[in-house]
């Protein structure tokens, strides 16, 4: 059975975007309602699969990690995607990590102390087996990086 978001639920989800520290009992206060009906919505909510944990965000530059790059990986063939992606996974300097359809079959993102670091990297990910060959993206700055920026437009 398919979980049916109604008004409250969404005005919870939308506190909770704005601050996923926010407290209950503050969201409760805020919406005039009990803290158990925030606690019982939100369990809902996640059980439901909606709510997946909370997000913790890293500036890495203020741990020297200066250097950001999206990397493009063409595969000598489809079918070894899931072993590529698993070889992708391991490597802590990928950030994020995308099966794409058009020029690449996975799309990722690194962060790298520098471009000798960055250059590591890459070859790291040209030698995974079954990569064909990648292409470097510089990324020479983070304009808008918000994955819940979706949920202002969901409407009920």
């Amino acid at each position: 059975m398919k979980f049916q978001l109604d008004q409250i639920d969404k005005k919870i989800l939308d506190y909770l975007v704005d601050n996923a520290r926010i407290p209950f009992t503050e969201i409760a206060k805020n919406m005039d309602v009990s803290a158990g009906t925030i606690h019982v919505r939100v369990r809902k909510m996640e059980e439901a699969g909606i709510i997946q944990g909370a997000t913790l965000i890293v500036d890495y530059t203020k741990l020297d990690y200066h250097f950001k790059a999206f990397i493009g990986v063409l595969l000598t063939k489809s079918s070894s995607t899931n072993k590529v992606l698993d070889a992708l996974k391991k490597m802590p300097n990928v950030l994020e990590i995308s099966v794409t359809s058009g020029k690449y079959n996975i799309f990722c993102k690194i962060g790298a102390k520098n471009t000798e670091d960055a250059k590591r990297v890459i070859y790291d990910i040209d030698d995974i087996e079954d990569v064909l060959r990648t292409e470097s993206m510089i990324m020479m700055d983070d304009y808008l990086n918000d994955g819940n920026r979706l949920m202002k437009d969901v409407t009920i």
